[in-house]
């Protein structure tokens, strides 16, 4: 397993973690994911942890804090050989403090969250939404104290826009208080929009890119091809209308161009899209998910070799979009804004 620095931080983490969004099965989305329990999560981190994956993320919204639950049960025993991450700030109730990013929410969370995950720290912890309704200051003074008293290490955002993430890294700058060094956000062939602002924030600010569901939302498996109804097994039949929309045409382009790529490499579709997001600039980590053993041993396939670059460049040609105002002249003339250090 090759390991990464996460963002402009100390933190060495694996080019794949794990996530546990699997884990619990409990409600209309999180149930469709899977319902891995305890017994299974420990199976499963076995097989990662041989494998040199030491890093699982999760959520406070997880089946409603069973993901965070379970993951703390099968790391019992072995949490100093593992990195925790999670997140909080979606809703987990329908009071109004049950939400957002306010000093009251944070606290109140990360101590649920400790409690679910039976451990003293989270190695990572990271906003998933932007909170409009609290200020910046705010967040990030709580964030400050939480981080002071050793109850999370390091900090980092999850679906921020570009200036709120920007504005965030200022006055973090302003006050002293901890940066984000992580920025989990969607990224896929199928989903590029990551590439026309964030990833050069990424890159100018020390901010390492998390990705969550580098298979466009389970479009990527191998499993869909163009005139084919989804199989009856495929989780899009349930799920589809939770997750990023996808332009069909676009989807067997990549789809097509991906099965030609496996062919040569002799790897599997999943692997080759996973591939070609560990050498896109500004990745830390590709999180990958699995309902079963096969599908995490088949996954973990996807580091310890590289494609060359004509098997890049095809990727790149048949998943390539317009970029909306004010990125898409800059694409017509064959890159982004320079910024420091440049994409390359």
């Amino acid at each position: 397993m090759e390991y990464r620095t996460l963002g402009r931080s100390g933190l060495k983490v694996p080019a794949l973690s794990f996530g546990a969004g699997t884990f619990g099965g409990q409600g209309p989305l999180f149930s469709a994911w899977g319902d891995t329990d305890v017994a299974g999560a420990r199976r499963m981190i076995d097989i990662a942890l041989d494998a040199g994956l030491t890093l699982f993320d999760t959520a406070d919204v997880y089946s409603n804090g069973a993901s965070e639950e379970i993951l703390g049960a099968a790391l019992e025993g072995r949490r100093d050989q593992a990195l925790i991450s999670t997140k909080l700030g979606l809703p987990m109730g329908d009071g109004p403090l049950d939400a957002g990013a306010a000093r009251h929410r944070l606290a109140r969370g990360v101590e649920a969250a400790l409690k679910r995950l039976r451990t003293d720290r989270i190695d990572l912890l990271q906003l998933h939404a932007f909170d409009g309704t609290t200020p910046v200051e705010e967040t990030l003074a709580a964030l400050d104290d939480l981080v002071r008293a050793g109850k999370v290490l390091y900090v980092g955002a999850s679906n921020f826009a570009g200036w709120e993430l920007m504005k965030s890294l200022a006055a973090a700058d302003r006050h002293g208080w901890p940066r984000y060094v992580a920025h989990q956000a969607y990224y896929s062939l199928v989903g590029r929009d990551y590439e026309w602002e964030l990833m050069p924030l990424g890159a100018d600010q020390g901010v390492g890119a998390m990705v969550w569901s580098p298979l466009g939302w389970g479009r990527l498996t191998g499993k869909i091809r163009r005139g084919q109804p989804p199989p009856q097994t495929s989780r899009l039949h349930e799920t589809a209308d939770f997750g990023p929309p996808v332009d069909q045409e676009r989807l067997y382009r990549v789809v097509e161009a991906l099965e030609e790529v496996a062919a040569e490499t002799e790897k599997t579709v999943p692997q080759v899209a996973i591939n070609w997001l560990l050498r896109r600039p500004t990745v830390s980590s590709v999180i990958i998910g699995a309902r079963t053993e096969d599908q995490l041993r088949q996954n973990l396939g996807a580091v310890g070799w590289s494609l060359t670059a004509d098997q890049v460049a095809r990727l790149d040609a048949a998943s390539a979009v317009t970029p909306a105002y004010p990125y898409y002249p800059y694409w017509r003339e064959g890159g982004f804004r320079q910024v420091n250090p440049p994409l390359v």
